[in-house]
């Protein structure tokens, strides 16, 4: 499977680690544009002011990981596309150019079905997406994810299920307490 990860997953830090850790493990191909990463880098400069250089290290890390993963995107591939706000027709726009049925974000509303359809892409929450790899790959999955997961807990002092539903992810937490 491939999927392009917007912006708003890559964004918190959790919820990005737990994806590429499975990404790593080749349930998944990871893609994304520079817009997009420009837009992650704009998230965490927001709220943390004093990571940019973090984020540097980050950004080139993942580019090293995944080298295939990052796609141009020109304003004439985006103008063609409707979605309901502007701003996330690169998303769009950087299925298409890397031949991707699948978008990972958290603003489902911002995709809607019906335009997506017609493209051939559906949105999905990774949510969802984590709980289909899990049914699928569960060793796999829980072995990728304990490094991401551990880091987060002992950051925190939270419990597995509470760090994994502060990263929005409710519904694979509990499947991770049940299998």
């Amino acid at each position: 499977m491939r999927a392009v990860l917007d912006a708003c997953v890559l964004y918190p830090t959790l919820l990005r680690q737990v994806l590429l850790a499975i990404a790593s493990e080749g349930l998944f191909d990871p893609i994304w544009s520079v817009r997009i990463i420009e837009e992650w880098r704009r998230a965490v400069i927001r709220h943390h002011p004093d990571q940019a250089g973090i984020f540097a290290a980050e950004a080139v890390r993942l580019a090293d990981r995944f080298p295939a993963a990052s796609f141009d995107v020109t304003e004439e591939d985006e103008a063609a596309l409707f979605l309901p706000d502007r701003n996330d027709r690169h998303v769009l726009a950087t299925a298409l150019a890397a031949n991707t049925p699948t978008i990972i974000t958290l603003n489902l509303k911002d995709f809607p079905s019906r335009a997506l359809s017609e493209q051939g892409v559906r949105a999905k929450h990774p949510d969802l997406v984590l709980l289909e790899l899990l049914g699928d790959h569960p060793s796999v999955v829980r072995t990728a994810i304990k490094p991401p997961v551990e880091a987060a807990m002992a950051a925190t002092g939270l419990g597995r299920r509470a760090v994994l539903k502060k990263a929005r992810l409710p519904r694979f937490a509990k499947a991770l307490d049940q299998s």
